[in-house]
């Protein structure tokens, strides 16, 4: 059969229909003399086979589609942002001192309900050692006329007070929202509170928004349980929910009048995140085509001699060491290749390892100030070191808890798998002949035919798809299940293996660790060396390119296709999302609550139920937020909690407390933490992925004893 060279577009499609054609050519379950393309009628009669397979899928996809989810409540979401135009929001440069000051008068307030102030200046950030002496008074007054029948005039006055550093260095912005009665003129007066006759530069913008902060946090709710309504029962994809719902957020923001332009919506996405992902995807990708990751799998059922659990307890620990130094989402994603392996090795189901790697992970990251982005954030603020909080003193804090944790996590996921059959019910051939079934399906779905020799190939998968299904029903037929619980030839079988899973590419493999190896280093340096000035993410796409080049990848569409571009667009969808929920008051809401929630408690019990009330919220907000700007939020809040004369607590437990829960809170749900996402990530592509109620099942009786241990560590 001879291919026309139309049809070879590109280097891996070409080795697929190879591939194909040879296999289905010498296809044991056809007769010797079958021809499988004698004459035109038989090409498109298989054609037509697999067309129809195809549009079977798809017809029940898009009926499945249609009856979960309305386009009416899409195009709902369009018309609300489009109608709203984007606010622009001119800044005001203006300079006041001791004896000037700034005035400045809105006359279209009209029906709004707030008004959003943001003042830029040389401003305090929070607690600096030392009491403010100068600051800059902001009064906002609107005067109003009530009454209908004898009007009387009466006077709303607002003030904002805000400390001015004794440095006049850094431009700091800071925000409050004020609430006004519609219609009446608003004036603004900023004065300054100064030692000296200098001058204070300042800028400020102003926003008028249509509803209450009580609405705002209403909608950003609503929002966020409809997108984790659409994950949780699997209505669409996960990375499109969180478009979804991205798209939602803006949308409220419109109808609040708060609309963010274009610019404003891309610098809300982390690129070094983004950049980190895509560039250690890379190196991964690169890395699998030595053979590695298969000898490692072997090496590890031989240090285990054939039993499961030695194997994945030294697993889960590695994890928690590595994740402990290293980023969580690095260690993920060296991890799951070999885990996926050695689970195909073993004849293990690898959800199962996969999920407990995950949450020793998330476990590992919170031992350190440099395991877990949170950890970063609470070391890095400058008053918190001023309170003698620096690295050392919360690495060992941290490391004694989580210590505790390990130890106890340890027995209870034993306890948790006692009943649950690690093994696959079926063969591994059997296992293997699906999991092949899986990737040709997948294959197939994503060509997309659009000329002649494109559907030709798309043909020539569905058909060896039924060929292959073909096969599967006569094996199940003729299966006898006979499973070992701990393989007693084990010698044996290693032997086997080892003839059969090989290093391929010695020479591949000493670049890739080289390459690997200084990328790992750099991250170190990252970590402890302020004087490098390169982020993550930049080490991480570096490395790649360096290795891209050292390999000498001729076909660069395969390695691209290893990336798991899903991934990629779920994180910038979240990132996008999660800001616009911020901008929509809920993170600030949940802080201000807590605040309000110990006050509200006897001070002879505030210590503990403050501990114990930081420790759920940051755990529960984490499991459904992003725990960073909930971190970045939290740690103001617990600064001025703890600097209020009438509450009266420490700020260093109630901060240990926030790192424990934003961190091991990741553990809660399968979006928690950035490092579950990326797992499951690999695992689709492999064809091993799991739901969000997979996960959730198996982390909620592990998520309730950390709190129970952490709380009475604190």
């Amino acid at each position: 059969f001879i291919l026309p060279k139309s049809c070879l577009f590109m280097v891996s499609l070409k080795e697929i229909f190879v591939h194909l054609t040879y296999m289905t050519l010498h296809d044991s379950s056809l007769s010797p003399g079958e021809e499988l393309w004698d004459n035109s009628a038989e090409l498109e009669r298989r054609c037509r086979l697999g067309s129809e397979v195809t549009s079977l899928s798809r017809s029940f996809s898009t009926e499945k589609s249609e009856h979960n989810f309305r386009l009416s409540s899409n195009l709902r979401y369009v018309l609300f942002f489009s109608m709203y135009p984007d606010r622009e929001r001119p800044w005001r440069m203006f300079a006041v001192s001791s004896t000037e000051s700034f005035s400045m008068n809105l006359t279209d307030f009209r029906d709004n309900a707030l008004l959003k102030l943001q003042v830029g200046g040389p401003f305090m950030t929070g607690m600096e050692g030392v009491p403010a002496q100068e600051y800059i008074l902001i009064q906002v007054e609107q005067m109003v006329e009530i009454g209908s029948r004898r009007k009387r005039v009466q006077q709303i006055l607002h003030n904002w007070t805000i400390p001015l550093h004794s440095k006049r260095n850094d431009q700091i912005l800071t925000t409050r929202t004020f609430e006004m009665l519609a219609g009446a003129p608003i004036s603004i007066n900023v004065q300054a509170s100064l030692l000296d006759n200098q001058v204070v530069p300042l800028s400020m913008t102003h926003q008028s928004l249509y509803v209450t902060v009580e609405t705002q946090v209403v909608i950003a709710g609503v929002i966020l349980a409809g997108v984790y309504v659409l994950i949780i029962f699997e209505i669409v994809h996960r990375t499109l929910a969180a478009m979804l719902g991205s798209l939602a957020a803006l949308a409220a923001l419109a109808f609040i009048g708060d609309r963010p332009n274009l610019k404003t919506v891309v610098e809300w996405i982390d690129y070094e995140t983004l950049a980190l992902l895509f560039g250690m995807m890379i190196l991964v990708a690169i890395f699998s085509e030595t053979g590695f990751f298969d000898y490692c799998a072997v090496k590890a059922y031989q240090v285990s001699r054939g039993r499961v659990w030695p194997v994945i307890i030294i697993l889960c620990l590695i994890a928690a060491i590595l994740s402990a130094f290293l980023d969580n989402v690095t260690t993920m994603m060296l991890f799951t290749p070999v885990t996926i392996r050695l689970c195909e090795v073993l004849n293990l189901d690898p959800r199962h390892v996969l999920i407990a790697e995950v949450i020793f992970t998330n476990i590992g990251g919170a031992a350190t100030a440099v395991g877990d982005p949170p950890n970063v954030i609470i070391v890095s603020n400058q008053n918190l070191r001023k309170t003698g909080l620096d690295f050392a003193g919360f690495t060992g804090y941290m490391f004694l808890g989580i210590c505790l944790v390990l130890l106890t996590s340890f027995p209870f996921l034993r306890m948790l798998y006692w009943n649950k059959k690690l093994y696959n019910k079926e063969s591994s051939e059997i296992v293997e002949l699906k999991h092949e079934i899986l990737v040709w399906r997948q294959t197939a779905h994503r060509i997309n035919p659009a000329s002649r020799e494109e559907t030709a190939v798309k043909c020539l998968l569905m058909q060896k798809v039924l060929n292959l299904e073909s096969l599967l029903r006569k094996q199940l037929r003729t299966f006898q299940r006979q499973i070992s619980q701990e393989d007693k030839n084990w010698e044996n079988i290693i032997q086997e293996l080892q003839k059969k899973h090989r290093i391929t590419d010695k020479v591949l493999l000493v670049k890739c660790v080289s390459v690997l190896s200084i990328v790992i280093f750099m991250f170190f340096l990252n970590s402890f060396v302020p004087g490098i000035h390169l982020e993550l993410g930049w080490i991480a796409v570096l490395g790649a390119l360096w290795l891209l080049i050292l390999a000498d990848i001729q076909d660069f569409e395969i390695i691209l296709h290893r990336v798991e571009w899903a991934t990629l667009l779920f994180f910038a969808a979240l990132f996008v999302l999660m800001e616009a929920l911020a901008q929509l008051q809920l993170i600030d809401y949940i802080g201000e609550q807590t605040a309000l929630l110990i006050k509200a408690v006897p001070e002879a019990e505030r210590l503990a139920i403050a501990i114990i009330l930081v420790m759920w919220v940051s755990a529960l907000a984490s499991s459904l937020i992003d725990n960073i700007p909930f971190t970045a939020t939290m740690i103001p809040v617990l600064i001025n909690l703890s600097q209020d004369a009438d509450v009266n607590l420490s700020v260093k437990p109630l901060i240990f407390a926030l790192a424990m829960g934003a961190c091991l809170g990741g553990n809660g749900t399968l979006i928690g933490a950035s490092a579950n996402v990326v797992c499951a990530g690999i695992a689709e592509q492999h064809g091993y992925g799991f739901s969000f109620m997979e996960f959730f099942r198996y982390v909620l009786p592990l998520f309730r004893v950390f709190a129970f241990f952490n709380t009475i560590l604190k």
